[in-house]
């Protein structure tokens, strides 16, 4: 199991955000705790019958906000640890980034943060 990385290489405000959260690869489906998110990855619980993936390897999470919104996101996972997962998001369509903007605009609070966030994502930081 790898170890999750330093706070210091993190470039995006994280915000906790508990909902259920589905993760899908190959054919196979979890349900999962998302525990916290960002424009650039999520971090969740990890699924009581998780098979495992090797790190790198592709999937994507869906989270649905309520029946009309789903925020559908193409990721890899990053790190494992005996109880959560962390995924990074490698690409998504712009309704789910118009989506994931917003719930962040909304939790983080602060205009000038999801700003520079958003900058970040854009130029691939």
């Amino acid at each position: 199991m790898a170890n999750a990385p330093s706070p210091e290489r993190r470039r995006f405000h994280r915000i906790a955000f508990h909902a259920p959260i589905t993760i899908e690869q190959g054919g196979q489906a979890w349900q999962s705790d998302l525990i916290d998110i960002s424009l650039k990855g999520i971090l969740t619980r990890r699924p009581s019958d998780w098979s495992g993936l090797t790190l790198g390897t592709p999937c994507t999470y869906r989270l649905p906000l309520d029946a009309d919104h789903v925020v559908s996101v193409e990721a890899k996972l990053m790190h494992q640890e005996s109880d959560r997962l962390g995924f990074e998001c490698v690409t998504m369509d712009i309704d789910s980034a118009t989506l994931l903007r917003r719930l962040v605009e909304l939790n983080l609070g602060d205009p000038e943060l999801l700003d520079r966030d958003f900058a970040a994502l854009l130029t691939g930081q």
